[in-house]
């Protein structure tokens, strides 16, 4: 069997480097948070940390054991032998190891990213390197050109996308983790202390009829009154759900940002396709002018169809320009790359419309999470409020000493015994200033005040977006069937009957050029009707807070 070119061998490689720069940094999620006191982070692989150096030549995937390793850095994907592949084996006595694959029960990984692992040979780097690796190892710049999805998604498709890896939307989820975590430190006692009294000089130490005393120890804990822990440990549960509400916040906003992205894409979309269609009749319209023209008509009308040509393309320019930011607003929403350009489905499904305002209002009160969260709000502050009046109960603190008494020679007292002191020690906070405690019930009593006409202003607020949101729905749905139901027919119809009369000679070529403008103007207006209430359909359901047009 012949051996491979030296040059395809020394591609392969960089392939492979490519490869495991893929999967190495993909460990790096199992990082604990804690950093080790040797500089290192602990890694779910023992084999795995700062400390350890790797160098491109001693990176392979040659022996079973290699495999394993690689399969240590990430428990979740396994590496197996493929029993149907055999290794290879050259004229010169040298054999390399089968392709490695992913196991069934292995994490769901890209067609690509599995074609390279199964259909790559395994070659050991330091035999492929030869000489001055410096020169050998080059990796050419990929070019990046726009690429563009054929077939478009429906606008759910990107917002679960959106939703699932949106960094905003991370970040307050983990707001939530951490809010979570601070429930236990308050229900938590205080630390307790410890002390320990020495005195280094015996003819200085404390002298008792026992004998004299060589140091003294005593651990103290501070109880505070119980139902503070309580109160809290309430504060605490209820910043949870206040961010929580938050991260629901965040995903409507998140959410109505991808549609109207989207539907902005979809109109771009769609007027182009409608400009598209009228070169077709421009062209068509030009064929006919010339055609009158050759047989003793007025050159003007073949001008006037390619200037009327002229003007679409320059439409068509400004519509691709529009359409391309629209898709780059919605890449970013959904964390692609930048030559990436989501598409938009020929169908746009803007849903319906409740039957009146006061059903989005009841629907409002249960789901927006601005009024949650402003309801959980003052839930907090009557925690707050409740834990300041429990300033007038007293903390307390006990406490337990041991004093080592010594009878030896330096002892003053003729009786010493040199037994041990023991005692126990019980105290108590004395909340003796009303004032202090008073104006701090007065805090809280004006905080949780504060925040209830905060919760009224706001829902006054969502009350007026609804009713203006719903009067906008209304109105663009009139306009939508009027559009399609009788302004585009009816002018259909008369651009038939106009360009039948312009074959005939029974009009002239501006009447037709005019009824077709009519027409590619109200065909546009439609496409933005449309998106236009898909938009409004999407910001009521931000301003309700659940989806309203399912």
């Amino acid at each position: 069997m012949d051996r491979p070119s030296k040059q395809h061998i020394l591609k392969c490689q960089r392939r492979r480097l490519l490869l495991l720069g893929l999967l190495v940094p993909a460990s790096t999620g199992l990082l604990s948070g804690c950093a080790t006191p040797g500089g290192t982070r602990s890694v779910h692989s023992d084999r795995i940390s700062r400390n350890e150096p790797t160098h491109p030549s001693r990176v392979t995937l040659e022996s079973d054991s290699n495999s394993a390793e690689i399969a240590s850095v990430n428990s979740d994907v396994s590496l197996e032998r493929s029993p149907a592949v055999t290794p290879v084996v050259y004229e010169d006595g040298r054999q390399l190891a089968p392709a490695i694959e992913l196991t069934p029960g292995s994490k769901p990984m890209t067609a690509e990213f599995r074609t390279l692992i199964s259909q790559e040979v395994q070659t050991p780097l330091w035999e492929a390197f030869d000489g001055d690796t410096e020169n050998d190892f080059t990796i050419e710049p990929v070019a990046t050109e726009p690429v563009s999805s054929d077939q478009g998604q429906p606008v759910e498709f990107f917002v679960q996308q959106a939703l699932a890896a949106h960094p905003r939307i991370n970040a307050a989820r983990q707001r939530v983790a951490a809010a979570t975590n601070v429930i236990p430190q308050a229900r938590a006692l205080p630390d307790p202390n410890f002390s320990n009294t020495f005195w280094p000089f015996h003819d200085q130490a404390l002298q008792t009829a026992a004998g004299r005393i060589g140091n003294q120890m005593s651990l103290n804990q501070q109880i505070p009154f119980p139902e503070k822990l309580k109160a809290k440990a309430g504060i605490a549960s209820r910043e949870v759900q206040i961010a929580q509400a938050e991260v629901e916040a965040i995903e409507r906003e998140v959410t109505e940002s991808v549609r109207l992205a989207y539907y902005e894409v979809w109109f771009n979309t769609r007027a182009i396709a409608i400009l598209e269609e009228t070169k077709t009749l421009v062209d068509d319209l030009t064929e006919v002018a010339e055609a009158r023209y050759k047989s003793g008509g007025s050159q003007q009308d073949v001008l006037r169809a390619q200037l009327e040509n002229d003007r679409l393309d320059d439409q068509l320019v400004n519509l691709r320009k529009q359409k391309v930011v629209a898709q780059a607003d919605l890449a970013a929403l959904l964390q692609q790359p930048v030559n990436l350009f989501p598409e938009a489905s020929e169908e746009l499904d803007a849903g319906g419309t409740p039957a009146d305002v006061q059903s989005l209002i009841s629907l409002a009160e249960q789901c927006n999470p601005s009024l949650r969260g402003l309801a959980w709000e003052i839930q907090r502050d009557r925690e707050k409020q409740r834990l300041a009046c429990l300033q007038q109960y007293p903390d307390f603190n006990v406490g337990v000493h041991w004093g080592l008494v010594s009878d030896d020679h330096n002892v003053i007292s003729p009786v010493a015994n040199g037994h041990d002191n023991l005692s126990f020690t019980f105290g108590t906070s004395l909340p003796i200033w009303r004032e202090k405690i008073n104006a701090g019930v007065r805090e809280a009593g004006h905080r949780t005040a504060s925040t209830s006409r905060r919760l009224d202003a706001t829902r006054d607020e969502i009350y007026g977006k609804l009713r203006r949101l719903m009067a906008q729905a209304d109105a663009l749905i009139e306009q939508r069937d009027i559009y399609r139901e009788r302004i585009v027919p009816r002018t259909e119809d008369t651009l038939k009957l106009a360009i039948a009369d312009y074959r005939g000679e029974r009009t002239d070529f501006f009447t037709l050029i005019e009824t077709y403008r009519e027409l590619l103007m109200f065909e546009t207006q439609l496409a933005r009707i449309e998106a236009s209430l898909a938009g409004t359909v999407a910001q009521i359901d931000r301003t309700v807070g659940c989806p309203v047009s399912e």
